[in-house]
């Protein structure tokens, strides 16, 4: 069975400057690993002739099949066709039938269209054209040697719809592709990437079919799982047989599958309960309670969040103490666990989560940038609250307490609360 290596190009000087995400690519290497075809590489160049064509150089270099998105458009800087056609020293022409397709477009629309736009309608000598059903440029399969070029528009829709209706089956064809790639991912937390990587390294190295791989992200960590082979049924067996052992070792931090997110998880686990939440956000300014509303059903559980930023918000809003606050200061242990039962009696839930700390990037009542007090509160038995030291970065130091928070809250109620 040939092991077929494919790329990706994305040509724009608009990815480049990070005006557009390249979601394109992303979307190609699933659809190509659905297919048992891997993506080894990734590029990404600016609307220049002499960069693409070195793109197009090292691509074939190493690649069976290059799929290149974007530069079909009308204006003088759409240069892929022009430099696939250099590339390949084959002539363009301009394609009776396109140029037909083309006028039937701006025709549909009650459009004029205008001279420039008859520049789509070039097609590269000996090229497989396909039709572009969702838009004016058609794209085009170009055989080199031993590569396969496909070009295509960079419009995500018009892209899409050429895959799936052109592009992929003329590649199970001419490649008579039997193997998928499948992958599940197995969502972690409460172990840090590092610490995760060193209990299952010996698993990592010893798999070929399926493979494992560490994936973080902040205040958690996933393993990716993926098995190649003739069917998605058998793919998926032997992910179930690697997921087992993964399980078996480290599965205590395991929340989680795929797209699952810690927030989908909590909720899920306070309707199984039975259990309502509130929360009082100070540095985090209501980013926790977005992370529990984002989840759909989250109404059943979630009944609010007070955001006192300020001293004055922090004593009106939830009632906390004038003389806490001057004892101890608003970046406190004292003051976030009286937030955290403050929003619990105010808005009456069972459990309620606090945040108070200093974001940055200046220090505060003598604490540095990134330091977080946070609170997880039931009753006066049952609640924590401990400081956090995160790093100097205001952003990540918000994520970072809310991804702790949701962590908290997942283990609190795996142990049969409620």
């Amino acid at each position: 069975m040939q092991q077929l290596q494919a790329e990706i190009i994305g040509v724009g000087t608009e990815l480049l400057l990070g005006q557009i995400a390249n979601t394109n690519a992303q979307w190609i290497s699933e659809a190509l690993a659905n297919q048992g075809i891997s993506v080894y590489h990734h590029q990404v160049v600016g609307d220049n002739h002499d960069r693409i064509y070195r793109s197009f150089e090292l691509a074939k270099s190493r690649s069976d099949i290059v799929l290149v998105t974007g530069g079909l458009g009308p204006t003088d800087d759409d240069l892929t066709r022009e430099v696939l056609s250099d590339f390949t020293k084959r002539a363009l022409y301009q394609d009776k039938s396109a140029l037909a397709q083309l006028e039937a477009f701006f025709k549909r629309r009650n459009r004029t269209m205008s001279e420039n736009n008859r520049k789509q309608a070039n097609v590269i000598e000996d090229a497989t054209m396909i039709p572009n059903d969702a838009g004016t440029a058609p794209g085009m399969i170009v055989i080199d040697d031993d590569t396969t070029f496909v070009i295509m528009p960079g419009v995500p829709t018009e892209m899409k719809k050429m895959m799936n209706d052109a592009v992929l089956p003329y590649l199970k064809e001419t490649f008579q592709l039997q193997d998928v790639i499948v992958s599940k991912m197995v969502r972690f937390i409460g172990i840090g990437e590092s610490q995760l990587e060193m209990e299952v390294k010996d698993l990592i190295e010893q798999q070929s079919n399926p493979t494992i791989a560490p994936l973080a992200s902040d205040g958690e960590v996933a393993l990716r799982i993926t098995a190649r082979a003739e069917t998605t049924k058998e793919a998926n067996r032997l992910i179930e047989a690697s997921e087992a052992t993964l399980l078996a070792r480290v599965g205590q931090y395991a929340y989680g599958f795929n797209s699952e997110s810690i927030a989908d998880v909590v909720v899920k686990q306070l309707a199984n309960k039975g259990l309502t939440l509130a929360a009082a956000e100070s540095l985090t300014g209501g980013r926790f309670s977005d992370a529990i509303v984002s989840v759909p059903g989250a109404s059943r559980v979630f009944k609010g969040s007070i955001v006192s930023y300020s001293n004055e918000a922090k004593m009106k809003l939830l009632g906390v103490s004038e003389v806490t606050l001057q004892s101890f200061g608003a970046v406190s242990k004292e003051t976030v666990i009286e937030m955290a039962k403050q929003a619990k009696d105010k808005l009456n839930t069972d459990v309620a989560v606090s945040f108070t700390g200093v974001a940055g990037p200046e220090p505060l009542e003598g604490h540095e940038a990134g330091t977080v007090f946070l609170c997880l509160y039931h009753d006066e038995e049952h609640y924590r609250a401990e400081k956090f030291s995160f790093v100097n970065h205001r952003e990540l130091t918000r994520t970072r307490a809310v991804k702790k928070a949701l962590e908290w809250l997942y283990y609190y109620l795996q142990s049969n609360h409620g």
